[in-house]
């Protein structure tokens, strides 16, 4: 809460506020008194030393690498040891004096030197080629240095080790679920919760999409559609960070907050995908059925309904909206398949409605990511649209108008009901 920017609109504030008499100076200054000191910023010092070791460091791995053939092969291993223990060491160096930015770059190379040297021994000695194996053992290494450290960089490492892993899993054993991943992804999310930091919440919110998408593309099942387990996917997500958001933590808040706000971008996403493979733009499968697997509808579900108990929760009719969002998102997916003859004008009107109840719910919310990834939902479905492949032009124009003057009379109506301020 208490950072530069807000400061710095706090301190403007009391300014005027002072100026225009509103409060006394001496409450002005219990007011900044009261407030906590800001954490050090990264300063043009640091910048510069950042690029200073990254330049020093490539040229070592330049060099190592232009002599690596006549070097014997436990000279290889050691220069790796030694780099994983310099990078140990200058962390800790840097810990101990209090520069936080530098130390968890140091714990983030030691992390991918840890990698290289999984690579390392693995080509020297010939070992089984088992490259997704590979990547797990860098990942639990990388988590490793990032629960001692507290490293936002290890865990950035650790976390791109373990979706190529599973990455590589899905891709082998299309016809089962990897959820191995899941696990580790529970491990990464107790761990930014644990941190209370953003950036370690932005990286786990991340971290969830390649398994997702991975999972939505196997071709196998018969009938199954993409979109739709990506819908699943960004309901879950939303509804899961809407519901950890309205607990009463300042943690579960950051946490919740950011994972619900890739969720409002992930559903616009799949919204857009929705009008695209409903209507031919993108073809994935010939097949008829509108099957989908159990275990996506279950997550779907499961969306919604946390959607909704955060709504109950915080008592904010946004939320509620926000449900009733990913429930049109999730609607229009599996009842009007891609292979279904003429156009579906339920699942166009049905994914307009749902972004349109994404931008109204961050307006009541005043959550602005939400707004945005609602007005690019809009975007993407009218373009969709707009551009189909089959269909009338006209009849598509035509229920683009019909959509905008419901659109207009439902302004209208919420004019008047509402009073100027909610406005």
């Amino acid at each position: 809460m208490f950072d530069k920017s807000y400061r710095q609109r706090l301190d403007a504030d009391l300014a005027r506020w002072e100026a225009d008499g509103v409060i006394a100076p001496a409450a002005a200054a219990a007011i900044r008194n009261a407030l906590p000191p800001l954490p050090p910023g990264i300063g043009i010092a640091v910048v510069v030393g950042i690029l200073g070791g990254l330049l020093i460091a490539a040229a070592f791995l330049a060099f190592v690498a232009a002599h690596w053939t006549e070097i014997a092969r436990l000279a290889r291993f050691a220069i790796l040891l030694a780099g994983m223990a310099a990078a140990g060491g200058l962390g800790a160096w840097f810990a101990a004096r209090g520069r936080d930015v530098l130390a968890d770059l140091c714990a983030s190379v030691g992390a991918i030197i840890f990698g290289a040297g999984i690579a390392l021994v693995g080509q020297m000695y010939h070992l089984g080629e088992d490259f997704a194996g590979g990547m797990l053992l860098w990942s639990i290494g990388a988590f490793a240095a990032a629960l001692l450290t507290g490293s936002r960089g290890a865990l950035a490492v650790g976390l791109v080790a373990a979706s190529i892993w599973t990455c590589m899993r899905i891709t082998d054993a299309s016809d089962v679920l990897h959820l191995p991943y899941v696990a580790v992804w529970l491990i990464a999310a107790v761990t930014a919760f644990a941190w209370n930091s953003r950036v370690a919440a932005h990286l786990v919110a991340l971290a969830l999409l390649p398994w997702w998408i991975a999972t939505s593309l196997r071709f196998e099942f018969e009938g199954t559609q993409p979109s739709f387990v990506l819908a699943s996917g960004a309901a879950l997500l939303f509804g899961a960070g809407l519901a950890i958001a309205a607990a009463p933590s300042p943690r579960a808040l950051r946490l919740g907050n950011v994972l619900s706000v890739y969720g409002a971008f992930s559903l616009a996403a799949a919204a857009f995908l929705e009008v695209t493979t409903v209507d031919d733009l993108v073809r994935f499968r010939e097949g008829s059925i509108a099957g989908q697997p159990l275990w996506a509808i279950a997550c779907g579900n499961a969306g919604v309904i946390l959607a909704l108990a955060s709504a109950a929760i915080t008592r904010r009719a946004g939320e509620l909206l926000a449900a009733a969002a990913i429930a049109l998102v999730l609607l229009a997916a599996p009842v009007w398949p891609a292979s279904m003859a003429g156009e579906s004008w339920l699942a166009y009107a049905a994914l307009l409605c749902a972004m349109l109840c994404l931008v109204v719910s961050g307006m009541l919310d005043d959550v602005r990511p939400r707004i945005v990834a609602g007005w690019l939902g809009i975007a993407g479905v009218v373009a969709g649209i707009t551009w189909a492949v089959k269909g009338s032009l006209l009849h598509r124009s035509a229920f683009l108008a019909v959509a905008g003057v419901a659109a207009v009379a439902f302004a209208t109506a919420m004019g008047r009901m509402l009073p100027r301020a909610a406005r």
